[in-house]
């Protein structure tokens, strides 16, 4: 099967074309101001490899900051509603209270908490308020918001409360976009709500993000189905992503992940996704990004769903050196490299003038840099090394050493030995393993719930058929669905026997359905 695989950074736009195993062609040219230049000339250049007899292209596989970004920068958001379903208990924190005041205010909440919800046994807290739900939705229709965030007290318990006000919201508005806390978050209302709150302020950029990079395609003159890839290293339809945007966010160190299991056959490993403004580390598990269990923040918003496990750190190609201060990063030259930094003409200090100048990399022209301090090189490289231990050693989870695999364009800034790390592996083509893991990535289908009045073998197995059933939605074939993880948890404090289950299976891609 040939699949083109994109992935879309802050710096550099990255492109690879293969066939089964087989990497044909691949591109890396920086990010243009507008991005969907950047992607059309990505795909041309990679496409020049395919002669007029070759097979077609089955697929495309795209990642893109585009959704973090927005919450980043506080823009393209989309004025949504919140609707809470949890009073009289949840009403001394309203909606999105913990966000910071410019997103806050960027979004822009009409916010409605009614009565309803369960408790943490399963049992209803209050009858589901439906008559405020009805005048909330008329509110909101009236006030011309088309998205709708709906979160429940203890939805991942029962999500019977937000599936039926999601019903009477359809019914007074048919066009809106609603999302549910239960299909995104876990136990931890304000967390939960946080993620749906996002979600559907990024819906309507999901769409038009999706239709352009559409357009794109056709320009390029591609007509085969296109994926956008998500943040636990798998891919998803563009029409189903453009619903659940957050989980697109981090999806472009997730890619490098993967890439890297791909390029070196390793399954546990460290890796290290070194780009032009920011550097990652994380852990491969069976092959996948080791997922997070705890908060993670994104803008300044605390959220509890599907996250993997990352450390960002403020390194890479284009990050800033002060030469007096003798300091590394946090301010980068970013997509502006090639002109900016000292090798390619500018006059801005760069880690990359400093990789050059110490024959790690050959980059632009070397004569430009030859003026630099042997010790302030010297001193830079330390300050960098010293960085990467210092990130090896957060994400590991024992003492003993691990190998690290070194990917994207700014790999050379990692040095052949690091204390932590029992091999630094290079690979040919580590500086598009971004693009290489979208172009590769299976499908996925995942449950998280808590199940009850099930023995320990039907719950699981229900959760089985439930992750089985979103993968084939999701795009997957079903004869080649396997699991990849299974957890359970009893809850001693629940009745019935209850106990929380999670599992998530892997499928390929049916190109003939998508």
């Amino acid at each position: 099967m040939k699949r083109i695989g994109i992935d879309v950074g802050g710096t550099n736009t990255d492109a690879v074309l293969i066939d089964g195993n087989r990497v044909i062609s691949s591109i890396k040219i920086p990010t243009s101001d507008d991005v969907m230049t950047g992607v059309v000339k990505a795909i041309n250049s990679v496409m020049a490899a395919q002669g007029p007899q070759d097979s077609p292209i089955d697929a495309v596989m795209i990642g893109t900051t585009h959704f973090t970004n927005a919450v980043v920068e506080r823009a393209r958001l989309e004025r949504a509603g919140a609707i809470r379903i949890a009073m009289p208990t949840g009403e001394s924190l309203p909606p999105m209270i913990d966000w910071p005041a410019d997103l806050r205010e960027a979004v822009n909440p009409m916010s409605f908490m009614v009565e309803g919800g369960h408790e943490y046994d399963g049992r209803p807290l209050m009858p589901l308020d439906r008559a405020a739900i009805r005048d909330a939705a008329m509110r909101l229709r009236d006030a011309g918001i088309t998205s709708v965030g709906i979160t429940a007290l203890f939805s991942p318990l029962t999500a019977e409360c937000e599936v039926e006000a999601a019903s009477i919201v359809q019914e007074i508005m048919p066009d809106a976009r609603i999302t549910q806390s239960s299909t995104l978050g876990r136990i931890g209302l304000l967390e939960r709500e946080n993620v749906t709150m996002l979600n559907a302020a990024l819906q309507q950029l999901g769409r038009k993000t999706v239709a352009a990079f559409g357009e794109a395609l056709r320009q390029a003159g591609i007509s085969a189905p296109f994926y956008l890839t998500q943040n636990d290293g798998t891919v998803v339809l563009a029409e189903i992503a453009a619903a659940n945007p957050v989980y697109s966010f981090a999806s472009g160190p997730t890619n490098s992940m993967r890439g890297a299991a791909f390029l070196t056959g390793l399954e546990d490993a460290m890796v290290v996704d070194v780009g032009g403004t920011t550097s990652d580390i994380g852990y491969l598990q069976r092959g996948f990004p080791r997922e997070a269990n705890n908060v993670v923040e994104v803008g300044g918003v605390r959220t509890l769903f599907r996250m993997p496990d990352l450390l960002p750190m403020a390194l890479g190609g284009g990050t800033i050196v002060d030469p007096d201060k003798l300091t590394v990063g946090p301010r980068s030259v970013g997509y502006r490299i090639t002109e900016k930094a000292l090798v390619f003409g500018g006059d801005t200090l760069t880690t990359t003038d400093i990789a050059v100048a110490a024959g790690r990399a050959d980059i632009g022209d070397r004569d430009r840099v030859r003026h630099l301090d042997p010790a302030l090189v010297q001193t830079v490289l330390k300050r960098i090394e010293t960085m990467l231990e210092d990130g090896i050693d957060r994400m590991k989870t024992s003492a003993e050493d691990v190998k690290l695999i070194a990917v994207g364009g700014g790999a050379f800034l990692v040095p052949e030995k690091l204390k932590g790390a029992s091999e630094v592996l290079r690979v040919e083509h580590a500086g598009v393993a971004n693009a290489l893991g979208a172009a590769m990535a299976q499908v996925s289908g995942e449950v998280d719930q808590v199940f009850s009045g099930l023995g320990r073998a039907e719950a699981i197995a229900e959760a089985d058929r439930i992750a089985r059933e979103r993968a084939m939605a999701a795009g997957a074939v079903d004869s080649t669905i396997v699991t990849l993880e299974t957890e359970d948890i009893p809850l001693a404090y629940l009745p019935g026997n209850a106990r929380r289950v999670r599992v998530r299976v892997i499928g390929d891609i049916a190109f003939a359905t998508a």
